[in-house]
């Protein structure tokens, strides 16, 4: 029977780091959920079709994971704090540019470069989270650093939508450029020097580490459960809007109240499952999770015309079984790597949780069929059904990965 250990309380200093790091989660999320929310202001503005802001969105995804994918080599040969610094201040710039834009190709080219700097920024703060908290520690901090999804939902959307309202679709894009101006400097003044894995390095070039990551087995496992995590929710997450408008008759009014709840609902179940993680084990959580949200994501999927407060409820329960998943599976997975390889593990596998969750919104769209703009979605059920195999067979994926985690039992 497996053991765990008592969570361990945290020093000052560590609240603050976890603040600082959910705050640049926060901006960072917000800048990329902002995009959809707004998408009919910026399609009227610049004269984009369909297609066009399709791929505006896209451009982002692509372009942070092929940077942390080119960046992993080198990011544990720095202070982290150094890294975090460069790679945010890239960011505050090109959400200005996207401020800045007036056509289609100067919001291509925004977006790209906000993306490559963006893209960077979460791996950074879970390696800094790796290396400032114990084992025991990670789960409840993941979570409340996560906690940035949640949040964007809840404050992001409406009052991107009201900014935007009153100033203009850019007046969003600035607002999150001044958040992060400040949030710039308080990483500049308060957090301090992250340099513990330098001393352990020990390959010479950047190639070098990251062809070791990559060809190291029980990393290759660990990359393969992320993509399989991102691969089942992206593939339904993407179409959720025009489904519950479209198929379950709601209406633009109702889909902000269903962002904001949802929200809210993530941002009271996070850190209850981060407790919880801490306290019980961790595989255990996200197995009994995993199949809870089989169960939910198959109900959600074959629902017709419904009450916003039906919807409503079956996402917020829907969410506590993604959160009891992405808690658990991130905290087990950010154990996989040795301290030297913190930084480019992180990074890698945050570059391959984009890119396979770019691959399945494109699967996704090429199984749902909508006769016109108005009509139901078609097979968004099946979509369902797809999701509920891969959920159960990462189950049995990350069981690999967190045996090896366990203490190696030493031969009598």
């Amino acid at each position: 029977m497996s053991t765990t250990t008592a969570p361990t309380a945290l020093t000052g200093y560590q609240k603050f780091i976890i603040f600082l790091l959910a705050i640049t989660q926060f901006s960072v999320v917000l800048d990329f959920m902002v995009m959809s929310p707004l998408g009919d202001m910026l399609m009227k503005s610049m004269a984009l079709t369909p297609a066009r802001f399709g791929k505006a969105v896209a451009a982002y995804a692509i372009s942070a994971g092929i940077s942390g994918l080119l960046v992993a080599g080198f990011a544990d040969k720095y202070d982290r704090k150094k890294l975090l610094v460069f790679f945010y201040s890239g960011f505050v710039v090109g959400t200005v540019c996207c401020a800045l834009a007036t056509n289609y190709w100067q919001l291509i080219g925004a977006r790209v470069f906000t993306g490559i700097f963006g893209g960077v920024i979460g791996s950074v703060s879970m390696a800094i989270i790796t290396d400032l908290f114990a084992p025991e520690q990670r789960g409840r901090v993941m979570s409340i650093v996560q906690m940035g999804f949640a949040a964007s939902q809840v404050m992001g959307i409406p009052i991107s939508l009201k900014i935007a309202e009153w100033w203009g679709w850019p007046a969003p894009f600035f607002m999150v450029a001044g958040m992060g101006t400040v949030i710039l400097l308080l990483i500049l003044g308060k957090l301090q020097p992250v340099v513990a894995h330098l001393a352990a390095q020990k390959d010479s070039n950047a190639l070098q580490h990251l062809w070791h990551n990559i060809s190291t087995p029980r990393y290759l496992n660990a990359f393969i459960v992320t993509c399989m995590l991102s691969v089942g929710g992206f593939m339904i997450m993407p179409f959720s809007s025009a489904f519950a408008i479209n198929n379950l008759q709601l209406n633009a009014k109702d889909l902000v109240w269903l962002f904001m709840l949802s929200g809210i609902g993530s941002l009271v179940v996070m850190p209850l499952m981060g407790r919880l993680a801490d306290k019980v084990n961790k595989f255990r959580l996200f197995a009994i999770a995993s199949v809870w949200v089989v169960i939910m994501a198959i109900v959600y999927t074959n629902l017709g015309p419904t009450p916003l407060w039906a919807v409503v409820s079956i996402n917020v329960l829907m969410m506590a079984g993604i959160m009891g998943r992405m808690v658990p599976s991130m905290a087990i997975v950010s154990s996989v790597p040795d301290m030297p390889d913190r930084g480019a593990f992180m990074s890698i596998n945050s570059s391959l949780q984009q890119i396979a969750g770019g691959i399945a919104a494109s699967i996704g769209g090429l199984i749902i069929v909508q006769e016109t703009p108005h009509s139901p979605l078609q097979h968004f059920d099946t979509l369902g059904y797809i999701m509920g195999g891969i959920t159960l067979f990462t189950i049995w994926l990350l069981y690999r990965v967190y045996r090896t985690t366990l203490p190696q039992k030493q031969p009598k």
